[in-house]
């Protein structure tokens, strides 16, 4: 198979049903980079101009190279003739009419209803042509690869780039999604005995939420049918990487791992990933380590031992001899990351789901058994995401695996991490998307980003909000266990900036992580370009890159690519017909977007009289 080194929780099997639990060779491990003080940083400077350069002495990004003359760059978001220069005055008017449906609650409530209304009344030839004309136009570059290719070449000549995304969908009905995922996320082993095995309801697929679409607007999502489909969508990924290759020297290509394979082995692998972290959690309780920082969390070695022999985990002298040829054992204490490295090389998947069981102090397969399809399903899933992460490799593009539920996730950014750790030894080629509405999300950052450090490879990570907020409260709450998310927007935003703070600053620091400030908050990008000031990070540098979606907040993302800056536009594509499930939710995002602040409309409005006084009535971009 193509991951020989898979997860940081797994344990070669012995004869019995007791696991040994062995250690990884040849990790290099080092301390938490210190930080800079706030004296030593730069001073922040308030600037209004579109590209106003001030020059400042900074200390340089080299380390060898000091008083260098550094400019800071300020953006003016409120300049409506540099937002809007890449488009055209029919353009502007469209992108006034779209947002304006968008805040018309009937219309988003029954657009599914009124677009197949449509396509009754005017017929397929003049459906199409009145989409293209409104919400297809606005959201969606093209229908195929050639098509989009117009769209963007004019972007890139404006400073913004393209992450492509294939944005097709099935169009099914609830039911048919509900018995799609209760397929494909139950085992064999639970199908025959439901309550054999004692698994977190967490991880376990529930029938009233089998629908992943219901309370989600911004994400599109995949059903399991057959493994036939799941290569035909790993071909559609291998095109993606292509075209982004072919499009331009630095693209971006998305991809979601519930496409890619049966989504039974994401469940199951991440209550095991969980479990693991628990046990972890429990050992640092037992050692009064619990109130500590997660990676300040440091078991000494020789209770960490005697634990597991009590406990009954294994032999006193196995137990000695798990530790041994390690420099880990030297330093006398483990942590999070040194635990996470407990893994051995192993044949069959289905040996990776193992889990600790603290009552009998054995560690017990999370199922009872597991069929050669299961094995072999397992194991092509992990195989396409190898294949994807080669093609984005040969072809010079960065690829980015999305976020997902939070009862994927865990398997989802474990699976991530491995092809990090394998693909970004020279340069970052693969990002971890981190959702900060999550309440663990600084600690997810903070260790994936310390384990790059140690390793040396490039940490990459593309921050966002998130996408399945109402979603998981509901589940958690129907269901019954913790709500994984924040309290508030407010939080949320607070949860974002101080992951990207802690991010910018291990930018500064090494000049190995790299990230992507993908966010619509102005206030977030505004904090993004002060913190980069203040840290002497260039644009010029592309560790830094800022995204949005096609069609949305044009004034902030031209403004930053005509200063300098690596910017994306999500650009999604595909026929009519079947990207209409993804317009569909693009017309529900819009409305909360749109009530919640008129800002975009004004601006709109503001740059088209202008045109219209100053005699532009007939403008169109120069590039």
């Amino acid at each position: 198979m193509s991951y020989t080194k898979l997860l940081a929780s797994l344990v070669r099997a012995n004869p019995g049903n007791v696991r040994k639990i062995r250690l990884s060779p040849g990790r290099c491990r080092s301390t938490v980079a210190s930080t800079k003080s706030q004296k030593e940083k730069d001073p922040q400077i308030d600037g209004c101009t579109v590209v106003e350069a001030v020059p400042l002495e900074v200390i340089s990004h080299t380390k060898n190279v000091k008083n260098t003359q550094l400019k800071k760059i300020h953006i003016d978001f409120d300049n409506t003739q540099e937002a809007y220069k890449s488009k055209g005055n029919i353009e502007l008017l469209r992108s006034l009419l779209v947002f304006k449906l968008c805040t018309i609650d009937i219309l988003v409530e029954k657009n599914k209803e009124l677009m197949d209304l449509s396509k009754k009344v005017f017929g397929q030839w003049m459906f199409e042509k009145l989409m293209k004309m409104t919400f297809y136009g606005q959201f969606v570059a093209g229908e195929d690869h050639n098509s989009i290719k117009p769209l963007i070449q004019k972007n890139q000549a404006f400073g913004v780039g393209s992450v492509l995304d294939y944005s097709v969908e099935e169009d099914l009905t609830q039911e048919e999604a509900e018995n799609k995922e209760m397929d494909s996320c139950v085992s064999e082993a639970e199908k025959e005995s439901p309550d054999a095995d004692h698994r977190e309801k967490k991880y376990k697929a529930h029938r009233q939420f089998g629908d992943r679409r219901g309370g989600v607007i911004s994400a599109r999502t995949y059903f399991y049918a057959d493994e036939s489909k799941c290569d035909n969508q790993m071909e559609t990924f291998i095109n993606c990487i292509r075209a982004s290759g072919g499009a331009s020297a630095d693209g971006f290509s998305a991809i979601k791992m519930t496409a890619l394979g049966r989504p039974q082995f994401l469940l199951q692998f991440s209550e095991v990933l969980v479990k693991w972290r628990q046990f972890f959690n429990f050992l640092a309780e037992q050692q009064g380590k619990s109130e500590m920082m997660l990676l300040e969390q440091k078991l000494e070695l020789e209770q960490l031992k005697e634990s597991l022999t009590k406990m009954g985990i294994g032999a006193e002298n196995d137990i000695e001899n798990w530790f041994t040829g390690e420099k880990l054992g030297l330093s006398g204490t483990i942590d999070l990351l040194d635990w996470n490295s407990l893994i051995e090389d192993t044949t069959k998947i289905s040996s990776l789901l193992m889990v600790p069981n603290l009552e009998t102090g054995h560690l017990e397969p999370l199922l009872k058994k597991f069929t050669a399809e299961e094995e072999r399903q397992m194991k092509r899933m992990l195989q396409r995401v190898d294949v994807l992460a080669k093609h984005a490799m040969e072809n010079g593009v960065r690829l980015m695996v999305d976020a997902e539920q939070t009862y994927f996730q865990p398997a989802i950014s474990r699976l991530t991490l491995e092809m990090q750790r394998k693909f970004n030894r020279e340069k970052p080629i693969i990002f971890n998307t981190y959702q900060c509405y999550l309440k663990e999300a600084y600690d997810n950052v903070t260790v994936d980003v310390e384990l790059s450090r140690r390793e040396g490879w490039y940490f990459g990570a593309k921050l966002v909000r998130g996408a399945y907020m109402y979603q998981e409260r509901d589940r958690a709450k129907e269901i019954g266990y913790e709500d994984p998310i924040n309290p508030d927007y407010e939080a949320t935003n607070r949860m974002y900036h101080k992951c990207l703070e802690y991010v910018l600053e291990e930018i500064e620091h090494n000049r190995k992580a790299n990230i992507m400030v993908a966010t619509h908050n102005e206030d977030t990008v505004k904090f993004t370009l002060e913190k980069m000031n203040e840290m002497g990070l260039l644009p010029t540098e592309n560790k830094v890159y800022f995204g949005q979606l096609l069609g949305m907040c044009d004034q902030i993302s031209f403004p930053l690519g005509q200063a300098g800056f690596p910017v994306y536009k999500y650009v999604p594509y595909g026929p009519v017909n079947e990207v209409i499930p993804y317009l569909s939710r693009r017309a529900q995002e819009n409305r909360g977007f749109m009530k919640g602040s008129q800002r975009e409309r004004s601006l709109l409005w503001r740059e088209l009289k202008r045109r219209l006084l100053g005699g532009q009535i007939f403008y169109k971009p120069v590039y």
